[in-house]
This record gives structure tokens, sequence and C-alpha cells, in this order.
């Protein structure tokens, strides 16, 4: 079968996580539970790396505002690691060019990527920071469930990953008034904040 269903699943996971999908596909091929994880996954300084990213990730990611600084800086580190991840995969089975999995793969990250960031704009909006825990970690557990499903039944995975990217950005759209009011509540914040140092200034 062709490697494309885990490059997709993959490039959809790696927009939401992508630190957990280089350690569960590193974990999944160098215990030997798969053979179509490329070598380059498995090396222990990716492992480690990746490992440390993810814990970091864990922590940022469940910390109201500091989640979407996070996210903003991962906007071009996602896409990129999705694009990464699916020209290994191709490269490791040959059924699918190296060029096309890397597309899919960074193209499908980046949609997954831009669900995830304006859903987490939206939940800022709630005063209270319980709604970012839980999503946090539906996120961690979701992208682990469908990356270690995917691992055995790809195309299965896939289908799974379309709906939720696809579900996703349905969501998005009815959330894009709260990620509006988000990014007014920001500006507003900076302007008070640069209006309170000028304030506090000397006079000339």
């Amino acid at each position: 079968m062709s490697v494309l269903p885990l490059v997709f699943t993959s490039g959809w996971a790696s927009g939401i996580n992508a630190y957990a999908v280089v350690l569960l596909l590193g974990l999944f091929g160098a215990t030997g539970l798969s053979d179509d994880v490329p070598a380059t996954l498995q090396r222990p300084e990716v492992l480690i790396v990746a490992g440390v990213l993810f814990l970091c990730e864990s922590v940022a990611d469940k910390i109201p505002y500091v989640d979407s600084v996070w996210d903003s800086v991962h906007t071009v580190v996602r896409p990129v690691a999705g694009a990464w991840v699916g020209a290994l995969l191709a490269g490791q089975s040959g059924s699918l060019s190296d060029v096309a999995a890397g597309l899919i793969g960074g193209s499908t990250a980046l949609a997954s990527h831009t669900v995830k960031a304006g859903t987490r704009m939206a939940v800022n909006t709630s005063p209270e920071p319980f709604s970012n825990i839980v999503l946090s970690f539906a996120e961690d557990l979701g992208v682990g469930a469908i990356v270690s499903f995917a691992m055995f039944h790809p195309l299965a995975a896939a289908i799974v990953a379309a709906v939720l990217l696809a579900s996703g950005l349905i969501v998005l759209v009815f959330l894009i008034s709260r990620i509006r009011r988000f990014r007014r509540r920001r500006a507003q914040r900076r302007e008070e904040r640069r209006l309170a140092a000028q304030g506090g200034r000397p006079p000339d």
C-alpha cells in the first residue's frame, strides 16, 4: 500500500504536536514495532531532542496566552516538520516521491496548525484556565492515539485525521468572532502598557 495515508496522518498530527509525532514514530521504529519508520527518526539524538521539546510543549501548551505565543513561533516549525517527516516516510517506502510527500505533509500540517492556533485564541478569550489544560490533554492523547493507530491501520487513521481536520476547519469558521475579540483584547493591553510606560516617565 502507498505510504500516502501515513504521510497525511503524520502531517495532520505534526500540525498539532510535531515533537510528539517524531518521538512516537522514532520509538515505534527503535523498538522494532514497525519497519516503516526511517532510520533517521530512530537515532538516539533525534529521540532525545524530540522528547525534551515535547515536554516543553506539554507545559507551554497548557498555560493561557503562553500557548498562543508558542503557536505563533511554531507556525513555521510544524509545517516544516510535517514536510520533513513526510519526505522521510516516502524515501523509506519508495511508493511516493519525496517532493510530493513533503508537500502533502507540510500543507496538511499547516492546515491543522491553523485550526489548533485559532482554537487556542478563541479559548483564551475565556477567563478560566481549565479549558486550555483540557484541550491540551485532548490534543496530546488524540495525536498519540491516531499516530499509533496509523502505524497498523494507515488508511483508517488517515480517514479519521481527514474527518477531524475538516471538522476543525468548520468549527474554526464559527470561532472567528472570538478570535477577533482575543486580538482586540491583546491590542488593548499593549496600548494600556504603552500609555502606562509613557505616563511613568519623568517630564522633559
